[in-house]
């Protein structure tokens, strides 16, 4: 790792690794909580809010907690089919009806928006290049200009949600009709290294990006306006059997916390605690922008959070789980 790791830091992530030996002892108020399963998603917030939760309870409430690796559509999908993960946190709601049609149907509770500035989705290029041709501000100027954005569109990996919906606005926009080929990144990590590749050379780059990340808060971006949001635009094109994608413009996301409904009623306390966990994006993007430049795991991110804003998550706890973390935590 860069820099200078306090020795606080490496105490507690020691903790977290042996958090097993550390709930066995853990006092019996907690004791009936038993094993919790959680999503961690394969995005960088996703992951810090997935082990900010699992040390808060491990630590503070003595459950086991198995973090089951996720993307949005195969979380919501395994809710469906199994009611399982008992916890299903940064959820991007727009992105994922069938979660929504199980909250309709009772089967999972939202109990907090964890992100609570909302999750901001939307076609990019980088400033120097809207600077350098503003026309490409619209995605008109764009489709005009196909040659200007280097003649393709960086798209997401299988299994997130936005995939679906820039599938569905390919076709609606006509990208490759307009000589724009359309990139699949198979990872994360790609999509983001596409990103900081072209701004090392300052080279035309065009394609999907959210926030909060700490790639945005390092590269500077401006979205592409891609006209009005349009609901039952969105609503057909989030959906995998749409037959009529339209043009519309992402809406303002709601990333949230769900939990199935049998979890909320055995553990009231926990839910109780998740309902109140939410982050800031700069909150958030500080946290990211850490962990990338200490090249640190999401548990050691998880951690630096919880010694940062001890502020923040103190009011999260009950008396007796926040007594302990802050004896774990000092």
């Amino acid at each position: 790792m860069n820099g200078v790791f306090p020795n606080s830091l490496k105490l507690a992530a020691v903790a977290v690794a042996m958090s097993t030996a550390i709930v066995a002892g853990i006092s019996d108020a907690h004791a009936d909580c038993g094993e919790v399963s959680i999503t961690e998603m394969n995005w960088a917030s996703a992951s810090v809010v997935t082990n900010v939760a699992k040390f808060i309870m491990e630590q503070g409430y003595g459950c086991k907690v198995a973090a089951i690796p996720s993307d949005t559509v195969p979380a919501a999908t395994s809710l469906a089919e199994n009611g399982k993960p008992d916890i299903a946190t940064e959820m991007w709601i727009n992105s994922a009806p069938v979660y929504q049609k199980l909250e309709k149907e009772g089967k999972v509770q939202t109990i907090a928006n964890v992100l609570s500035d909302g999750g901001s989705e939307h076609w990019w290029i980088p400033k120097y290049l809207a600077d350098k041709h503003p026309e490409l501000k619209t995605i008109e100027g764009v489709l005009a200009n196909p040659e200007l954005v280097g003649a393709r569109f960086h798209n997401c990996p299988e299994g997130w949600g936005c995939r679906i919906v820039n599938d569905s606005l390919k076709v609606a926009f006509d990208l490759e009709g307009r000589g724009i080929k359309v990139f699949n990144h198979g990872s994360g990590e790609t999509l983001a290294g596409s990103v900081a590749s072209a701004y090392a050379d300052e080279k035309p780059w065009f394609g999907y990006y959210w926030a909060p990340t700490a790639l945005l808060g390092k590269f500077e971006m401006v979205p592409v306006d891609l006209g009005p949001y349009k609901a039952d635009v969105h609503k057909c094109n989030r959906d995998t059997e749409c037959t009529t994608p339209g043009k519309s413009a992402y809406p303002s996301a709601r990333v949230v916390t769900g939990v199935t409904t049998d979890f909320a009623k055995s553990e009231p306390e926990v839910v109780a605690m998740l309902s109140k966990l939410s982050f800031t994006n700069q909150q958030m993007g500080s946290v990211l922008a850490w962990k990338e430049d200490n090249n640190a795991s999401a548990e050691e991110a998880a951690v630096y959070f919880l010694t940062t804003y001890n502020d923040v998550w103190g009011d999260w706890l009950n008396d007796e789980a926040k007594s302990k973390l802050a004896r774990l935590l000092k």
